[in-house]
């Protein structure tokens, strides 16, 4: 139920109002808080993938710290692009933005084990990514009619399917200890269990700011029980610097095209995201449908925070599903107060001790956060799959889609036989669902007898 002192039940469903200060500030922090852990573990998997990841023993250790504060600093940017808007940019709505899962089955492949060295590749992929994302703004308002909950549902579903495994990987030890004793051992699944039980207490038997926070915490939790077992390095957090400002093409630039297409082929996927997350604002926070102008401004601020965010060294950003439940749940539809959220973003992304002891954590206690929120993800698709009208021609649909982009996934060498960069962006799974669904959705009739 909406608190009326924050204003009348018609200030409340308006973007425009803000309310009193003194609560509009804890507000905001509740939408950070509610995508903080979600923001940061993109930079996490892809430094980890890269070579260069958990735990302050690496020498690149600075790497894998900068790259986190990137993420924080750059979803504050994409934050304020779409709450304060820049002429037709942003959607002025509250929408909260941070580094997207969507793009991590393109990323992970790009950037194995290559160390640093390979991610100059991956962040001209994100800015050129970024301005092919900014320039399907032109078109989406006459696109728009394709994708209804059916589309945009399945999508988020498959991002988060097509993670879950990360996070029981992560879980059992990470990648580096598969094929060895410690993987899977009691003592990496109890950091795990740890986060996950803490999680839930929280989540589900305190009120307020403690519940909403309850995976962030789950995670101190997760991070105090590895530190008493030894299982955490504090010499990286001990060297970071307390500010520093981003560096442009820290990481360099290098023209890799296989990238390049994969990343803009994602774009599409991001946009179809974002369109469904806008709409599920609109409806949940002022009961009425978003307007082209803002599904227009809002893939605008898309693109254009993902190309800014890839120039600095940060991963491409998207509207987080997460905090469009928020909306409805607090029954605020200020996007001054998301604009707070950003500006508190901005300014944990300037200081380097705080991405240095997010960096510093164990991978077993990510694990058990990444098994809540990648469910998370997937639930919200389950969510927004359930507005849709069932029946014969919604189930083929759904059935086919989610059958050939989890089977591609789980086969990726039935493509063996496929050029690099189309094997890459076909066993994501993500885009063959998204245009087979789109596909089949505009194609088939009404009414199947």
């Amino acid at each position: 139920m909406a608190d009326h002192s924050l204003g009348t039940p018609e200030q409340l469903r308006h973007p425009d109002h803000t309310p009193p200060l003194a609560k509009a500030v804890p507000l905001g922090i509740q939408h950070v808080l509610a995508m903080f852990v979600s923001n940061v573990t993109p930079a996490i998997i892809v430094s980890s993938a890269a070579g260069f990841g958990f735990g302050s023993s690496s020498s690149d250790f600075p790497s894998a710290v900068y790259l986190i504060q990137m993420s924080m600093l750059f979803a504050g940017v994409a934050t304020l692009l779409q709450t304060l808007g820049m002429g037709p940019i942003g959607a002025r709505l509250p929408v909260m933005q941070g580094t997207s899962f969507a793009f991590i089955p393109i990323m992970v492949p790009a950037v194995a084990g290559a160390g640093v060295a390979g991610m100059a590749g991956l962040m001209t992929g994100v800015v050129i990514g970024g301005i092919f994302h900014f320039c399907i703004g032109f078109v989406i308002g006459r696109i728009r009619h394709a994708f209804p909950p059916l589309v945009t549902g399945l999508i988020i579903l498959m991002i988060g399917l097509a993670l879950i495994k990360v996070g029981v990987e992560y879980a059992a030890g990470g990648a580096a200890l598969k094929g060895q004793p410690a993987y899977g051992s009691l003592e990496n699944w109890s950091a795990a269990l740890v986060v996950i039980g803490v999680t839930l207490l929280l989540k589900f038997f305190t009120r307020g700011m403690l519940s909403v926070a309850a995976v962030l915490l789950g995670l101190v939790a997760g991070y105090l029980y590895a530190a008493l077992l030894g299982n955490v390095g504090f010499a990286g957090v001990t060297d970071a610097a307390w500010f520093t400002l981003p560096q442009p093409f820290r990481f360099g630039w290098e023209l890799n095209w296989t990238i390049i297409i994969g990343m803009c082929f994602m774009s599409i996927v991001s946009t179809i995201e974002t369109v469904g997350d806008v709409s599920g604002i609109a409806k949940g926070g002022a009961g009425r449908q978003a307007t082209d102008t803002e599904i227009r401004g809002a893939t605008f601020a898309d693109g254009l925070g993902s190309a800014l965010a890839g120039v600095f060294g940060a991963l491409p950003n998207t509207s987080y599903s997460q905090n469009v439940g928020l909306v409805s749940m607090t029954g605020v539809m200020s996007r001054h107060v998301v604009t707070l959220g950003g500006i508190f973003l901005i300014l944990c992304g300037l200081v380097p001790k705080l991405g240095a002891i997010v960096a510093s954590m164990p991978v077993t206690v990510l694990g058990g956060g990444a098994i809540i929120m990648f469910g998370m993800v997937a639930a919200a698709g389950l969510n927004m799959l359930a507005e849709v009208k069932w029946n014969r021609r919604s189930m083929i649909i759904l059935a086919l889609s989610l059958s050939v982009g989890l089977g591609l996934q789980q086969a990726p060498d039935a493509l063996q036989h496929l050029p690099d960069t189309l094997k890459i962006i076909m066993t994501s799974g993500l885009l063959p669902a998204a245009a087979i669904s789109i596909t089949l959705n505009l194609w088939l009739p009404e009414q199947i007898d």
